[in-house]
């Protein structure tokens, strides 16, 4: 018997066979534009954050063409750390009864001056009984052991918890008097900070220790990061004037603010300056406007006091770079002079080119007769030279970092025994 057709009507009805399913790693038209989706937004918020930071990078690079901003960024002074801090009362941060006095010094400009004397530790454990009156006892302990003006960095004050750890290393392992102030505009100094004013501020606490009993050779001065600046600048100050300390410190130190603008490194990763310097005319635009130079490499010629620059390796602030280029200032005095052949489109001829191969061994051997290095195992390394009756040292440590490369023991011990404390 023949099979009967089917009717349409349960052709219709019957429901059609499932689509396979996709399979394993295979891509459906579906999750393709899914995919789009997500890589089309994913560049989206890429380009608004390049946006932003861009936005940003030239509201900086804008702000530092104007001086008030430029100081803002260069001082900090605004950040007043410890917060409400009381100046009158030293013990609160951990220094012993009495042995500090808090000072306010008149500048020539009618600025006034915060600033904390302490005595240093050998004196002040002499004394039978904690001292009542510290002032009276400046010009005893002045006359018993040396006095560190200390210069310190920006931000903060005084009595930041880093800088007094500082002060109380140096009076007692070196046994030193210290005097450590306030710029103007910092902490209960008045006024607003400026290359000038900082550069008076430090004269006029040099001329207050000298007023006090101190003589110049039993005054160290010593500064940290943006203290170096000043302290160079006051260096530079004595040596016309045949005034010679007892030598000057400079501990994480830079060669001028616009080389620190080009060598900073954002959170030690992002080079600041770098895309500027692609933009033609940029950095030398940036150098103009430029106000707090702090140029210490043009105080070097007129610094003639022995000097000891520190610097930490692993200091992502200020590179390690900047106190080698100090060092090298003042050692090229002594170095047979190198004149490069003139610059342009002319060919160096070969004269020209072994003439300057031989200057430039000439100087790698003097400078190798003139420079001692000694390596310094689990520390770091020193290179010294002595010329002109004044030693200059350089030495770089393995750690320490930026703000606490002053507390490293083996530095501390080294500045004890190159400057006779």
């Amino acid at each position: 018997m023949s099979a009967q057709p089917e009717s349409p009507e349960r052709s219709e009805n019957r429901e059609s066979p499932p689509s396979p399913a996709p399979s394993n790693g295979e891509v459906t038209p579906t999750s393709r534009s899914r995919a789009l989706v997500l890589l089309e937004t994913a560049f989206l918020r890429f380009r608004y954050c390049v946006a932003i930071f861009a936005v940003l990078y030239a509201l900086i690079i804008l702000l530092l063409c104007f001086p008030f901003f430029q100081g803002q960024i260069v001082y900090l002074n605004s950040i007043r750390l410890p917060l409400f801090a009381d100046f009158s009362t030293p013990e609160k941060y951990g220094l012993s009864p009495n042995k500090t006095l808090n000072l306010n010094l008149q500048t020539p400009d009618n600025q006034s001056i915060g600033a904390w004397f302490l005595l240093n530790d050998q004196y002040y454990r002499s004394l039978p009984t904690i001292p009542t009156d510290v002032a009276a006892h400046i010009g005893p302990a002045i006359q018993a052991r040396p006095t560190v003006l200390f210069f310190h960095g920006n931000a903060a004050t005084r009595a930041f918890n880093v800088r007094v750890a500082i002060y109380e290393a140096l009076t007692s392992r070196l046994n030193a008097n210290v005097l450590a102030i306030d710029y103007r505009g910092f902490a209960d100094s008045t006024g607003h900070p400026s290359e000038a004013g900082l550069t008076t501020d430090a004269r006029t606490a040099w001329n207050w220790l000298v007023e006090n009993g101190a003589k110049p050779e039993d005054i160290l001065i010593m500064g940290h990061s943006l203290g170096t600046g000043v302290s160079s600048q006051l260096g530079a100050q004595l040596g016309p004037e045949n005034i010679q300390p007892r030598g000057i410190v400079l501990l994480s130190p830079f060669s001028s603010i616009r080389e620190v603008l080009d060598s900073y490194n954002l959170f030690g990763l992002i080079p600041l300056m770098k895309p500027l310097s692609m933009l033609p005319g940029a950095t030398q635009l940036v150098s103009w406007v430029l106000v707090h130079k702090f140029d210490s490499l043009k105080a070097v010629p007129n610094i003639t006091a022995s000097v000891l620059i520190a610097h930490a390796e692993n200091d992502w602030d200020i590179p390690s770079s900047h106190s080698d280029v100090l060092f090298q200032a003042y050692l090229e005095p002594y170095l047979p002079e190198l004149v490069l052949p003139g610059l342009g489109p002319k060919v160096f001829s070969t004269d020209e080119w072994q003439k300057m191969l031989g200057q430039q061994q000439a100087r790698k051997e003097k400078r190798g007769e003139l420079v001692k290095h000694t390596p310094i195992s689990k520390f770091g390394s020193i290179d010294e030279f002595e010329a002109d009756r004044r030693q200059v040292v350089l030495v770089k440590t393995h750690a320490g970092s930026h703000d606490y490369l002053p507390l490293q023991e083996g530095l501390q011990d080294i500045i004890r025994k190159r400057f006779s404390f």
